[in-house]
């Protein structure tokens, strides 16, 4: 009987080889502790098993002042151990970038240090993967670094690294990227105890978008050229880069990044993500809105809750653009209102007093209030609903359909809806109903977190709309599958990512149409690229991952509120298995072969299985702590701004490389665009000329060999496999080291006093002349390993 996938529950190994000698791989180094070089005679044995370095923090700063960015990475280190250790610190230089200044510290003390190319780093990265057997160092490939000595670090002490660089930045189509090398954290053996960066970005022109595909940063305004951004997390392993994109001019910023894989055999088609922002906002370009507020004064909110709602009320009303309407509807068992009509923003303070005189009490008529609402609305005027409720309808009309329905038929087109459900005892069918079908959101308030603040910050987002029902159209290009869809308004101060497919490829005008007013605006943007070939590992590979993340999460929504269809749930464990996302339907993965889960006949069958389950399996109720979770997880799914990262169990057993997706069994790591009922495969001996000839070739493979001794990647239409030394292998043809059409790489800029010799080059990824490093006691293989801020130890030599 094969072994099991344990794909998406994960109980496999990850990264596990026989070494010769004791490896032990840990956050920022390497310790090999056998064998070191001593004069005179052997050195002394080192007790097993040997424990590994702390990193007590990773700190990154970094201060862009008009696109040259000056980087100061921080971190300590703990010797946790009863001998000294020295070794040599390694810094990766980001690839594609223009970097001088390097300045090193060790406890405050300047070192000197020496860059080294990518064809040099290459030649020891090789070095050390065939003597160590652990392909790992393979992923670095093609990229110089930074090297310096690291002083002894005594038994139970620290020592502090601190590292400074400067990088000019790149502005294509004015848009801005920064990268910080922070996924080769992910060989710690041990989480960090604290990781943060912090990026401080000052321009001479107006910021407009700023965007972390990688990462869930805080972003701030100081002004409309100066904004930060920060990153903060405890006891983790980063898994990815972090990236940071910005938007610069004085218009509205408009950006379409792509990835396309026309070789990938399940889906050739292209991936498109847009960055919308508006500009600077004069006060006739604001449009004006109406605010209905509804708040929900059931006996069920006394307390606590119905005191932060009132505050939120407060906030709302003290916050109207002055050409601004308002009302508030309050509900239990009957209706009570502020005004008759929508009242001007200039009487707001007049509804101040109102709204502290209401108490909680009664039932719960969900459905009068809301067609209350929507008959104040005004349909020629931007209409904003803001619903707050505790509970479920008791009063009137309690059946969830008809409630919609009634909504549905009295609700102008340009009502949007946002729902707040707070605590556990609400309708999330019917909250989640409600918002889609009229265009807004539903967000969830859990037992003791704050209402006042979550509903304040939703509305000091969405208070000055600017364009509202927008719409795209790419010429000439067969542009799917959007999300979200419809589009969300425009807001000042907001953006808007939207995600989406595209067949094809190539130039195309971009249009955005949207309303002002009830008058119809175009912006036009000529001269659009859609990527028609990209390297599985390219700058842009996050897009995918990303856009099959929304759509999972729409289909898990439209499933939880209108039921299974064997469409849909087929889809869902496609896109799961694929891009490697944990759903209800593939979860039970645990009891799957690998190669039946990765085949055509193996995912229908699976769909099947799931749909027949889901059809048979009693309605989940709407209600209650789990339904509240549930809704909360499939929105955050459908509204993901970044890419989340694995769980640790999911993560042992999970790879993301690039675009692509690898899963663990029987030790191997196995690409899931590969179809074990259709394709064979060529297969590479570890560690043979041909395996480092295919290395070299791609940086593709090169990274997916890095994942272990056994991998099965698919590239270029072909599947490679390594397999064991020793084993039959066949004859192999090398890739072309770059797909066709393949979008060509800009040279990265070189900044003021900037030295352009320390950069990679399409040559020889680096400064020829760079030095090469002294060959001290036990250095052998550790000469390199570019773990970010890496140090490679060694035990101190007598």
């Amino acid at each position: 009987m094969k072994p099991k996938l344990y794909l998406f529950l994960a109980i496999a190994a990850a990264l596990a080889a026989a070494f010769a000698f004791p490896l032990t791989v840990f956050a920022d180094g390497i310790i090999i502790p056998d064998p070191p070089i001593c004069d005179p005679g052997p050195c002394p044995p080192i007790p097993l098993p040997m424990e590994q370095l702390v990193v007590r923090y990773h700190h990154v700063t970094v201060t862009i002042v008009d696109q040259v960015a000056v980087t100061h990475v921080d971190q300590v280190f703990y010797n946790p151990n009863d001998w000294q250790i020295e070794g040599t610190y390694i810094f990766p230089i980001p690839v594609d970038a223009a970097v001088s200044g390097f300045t090193l510290w060790v406890d405050g003390q300047p070192v000197e240090g020496q860059v080294l190319s990518a064809d040099e780093a290459r030649q020891t990265y090789e070095q050390i993967v065939s003597s160590m057997r652990d392909p790992a160092l393979l992923e670095y490939a093609g990229r110089g670094a930074l090297q310096a000595r690291v002083f002894p670090i005594a038994p139970q002490a620290e020592r502090r690294i601190e590292l400074e660089y400067s990088q000019a930045l790149a502005a294509e189509n004015g848009l801005v990227r920064y990268v910080y090398p922070l996924s080769t954290e992910k060989f710690s053996a041990r989480p960090l105890e604290s990781v943060t960066i912090s990026v401080d970005v000052q321009s001479n022109v107006p910021i407009r978008a700023v965007y972390s595909p990688s990462h869930d940063i805080g972003v701030s305004r100081e002004s409309d050229a100066h904004v930060t951004a920060g990153y903060e997390a405890n006891h983790v392993l980063p898994e990815s880069d972090f990236s940071l994109y910005y938007s610069l001019g004085k218009t509205e910023a408009f950006h379409v990044l792509s990835y396309r894989d026309a070789t990938d055999p399940t889906d050739p088609d292209g991936f498109f993500l847009v960055l919308l922002a508006p500009r600077v906002q004069a006060a006739e370009a604001i449009i004006p809105k109406d605010v209905i507020l509804v708040l929900d004064r059931s006996g069920s909110m006394d307390g606590e809750k119905f005191t932060q709602a009132q505050e939120a009320l407060r906030y709302v009303l003290q916050h109207l653009n002055p050409d601004d309407r308002f009302n508030i509807i309050t509900f239990s068992t009957g209706i009570e209102m502020y005004a008759e009509g929508l009242r001007p923003a200039s009487e707001a303070n007049e509804a101040l007093p109102w709204v502290n005189s209401l108490w909680a009490e009664g039932s719960t008529d969900i459905n009068r209030a809301l067609l209350e609402a929507a008959a104040i609305a005004n349909p020629e005027r931007a209409t904003y609903v803001i619903f707050l409720t505790d509970g479920l309808p008791t009063q009137g009309e309690t059946d969830s359909a008809a409630i919609l329905k009634n909504l549905a038929a009295n609700a102008p087109e340009n009502l949007r809806l946002f729902v707040f459900g707070v605590g556990y005892d609400v309708d999330t069918y019917l909250l989640d109903s409600l918002a889609q079908e009229h265009h807004g959101a539903s967000s969830y308030v859990l037992p003791g977190e704050p209402l006042d603040e979550i509903v304040s910050g939703f509305y000091a987002r969405v208070s000055t709309p600017v364009l509202t029902n927008l719409a795209l159209d790419f010429e000439g290009i067969s542009a799917y599958d959007l999300y979200p869809n419809p589009l969300p308004d425009l807001f000042a101060g907001s953006q808007i990512i939207a995600v989406g497919r595209y067949r094809q490829g190539g130039s195309t005008d971009v249009t955005l149409t949207g309303e002002f007013n009830g008058e119809i605006r175009t912006f036009s943007y000529p001269g659009q690229f859609l990527a028609q070939q990209s390297a599985f590992s390219d700058q842009m590979s996050a897009i995918p991952r990303l856009w099959a993340t929304r759509k999972v999460g729409h289909l898990l929504n439209q499933i939880r509120l209108y039921g299974p269809d064997q469409e849909t749930i087929d889809q869902i464990v496609r896109l799961s298995i694929r891009y490697g996302i944990v759903t209800p339907y593939t979860s039970y993965l645990v009891t799957e072969d690998v190669d039946d889960a990765l085949s055509s006949s193996g995912q229908d069958r699976i769909a099947q299985e799931q749909y027949e389950a889901q059809v048979n399996m009693p309605t989940a109720a709407p209600s209650g702590a789990g339904a509240v979770g549930k809704a909360a997880d499939q929105g955050a799914l459908a509204g993901a701004e970044h890419i989340a990262p694995l769980v640790d169990t999911v993560a042992e057993v999970v790879k993301i490389v690039g675009a692509r997706t690898f899963v663990l069994s029987d030790g191997v790591w196995m690409d899931t665009t590969f179809d074990p009922d259709t394709m064979q495969t060529i297969k590479v001996g570890f560690l043979s000329e041909d395996y480092f000839a295919l290395s070299a070739a791609s940086p593709d493979i090169a990274a997916a060999f890095a994942l272990g001794q056994r991998v099965i990647v698919l590239w270029e239409h072909q599947a490679y496999e390594v397999v064991a030394e020793g084993e039959p292998t066949g004859p192999i043809a090398l890739p072309t080291s770059q797909p066709p059409d393949a979008t060509p790489t800009p040279e990265p800029p070189v900044g003021p006093d900037l030295d352009p010799t320390l950069a990679p080059t399409p040559d020889d990824g680096g400064d020829a002349n760079s030095i090469q490093p002294a060959a001290p006691c036990g250095a052998g293989l550790l000469a390199l390993l570019p773990l970010a801020g890496a140090v490679i130890f060694r035990k101190r030599c007598s």
